[in-house]
């Protein structure tokens, strides 16, 4: 599981920001993850806890956004979900059955939002 690894990246690249800023607290941290990222956002959720323990960001309300994996078609110019494409190749467009496609969205993974106090 080497979501322990990267949420723990994440809480250390907040903490130094948040030191060069002056912020003492931090209310919420919104992360996206792409469908398709090798990041699981469960696994995320349950090494939170972890990796703000002790912190001052231990009281810190994680939220995870999922970014839906989409795909454009550069034959028909139709973009469709990647998981809802029946073919087997999901490379492959539902609606012409061409190769010719462009994935643009869906394995990100960022840091949307760190929400302080006012």
């Amino acid at each position: 599981m080497h979501e322990l690894g990267v949420i723990i990246e994440i809480v250390n690249t907040v903490q130094k920001l948040c030191e060069e800023e002056g912020i003492e607290k931090v209310h919420s941290l919104t992360l996206q993850v792409g469908e398709i990222s090798s990041v699981v956002p469960r696994f995320l959720e349950e090494c939170y806890p972890a990796a703000v323990d002790g912190s001052f960001m231990e009281d810190t309300k994680l939220i995870i956004e999922t970014v839906p994996a989409n795909a454009l078609c550069r034959s028909c110019n139709r973009i469709y979900r990647v998981l809802d494409n029946p073919n087997q190749d999901k490379n492959i467009c539902p609606v012409c059955s061409s190769k010719e496609t462009e994935l643009l969205s869906g394995r990100e993974f960022n840091i949307k939002e760190i929400i302080v106090p006012e």
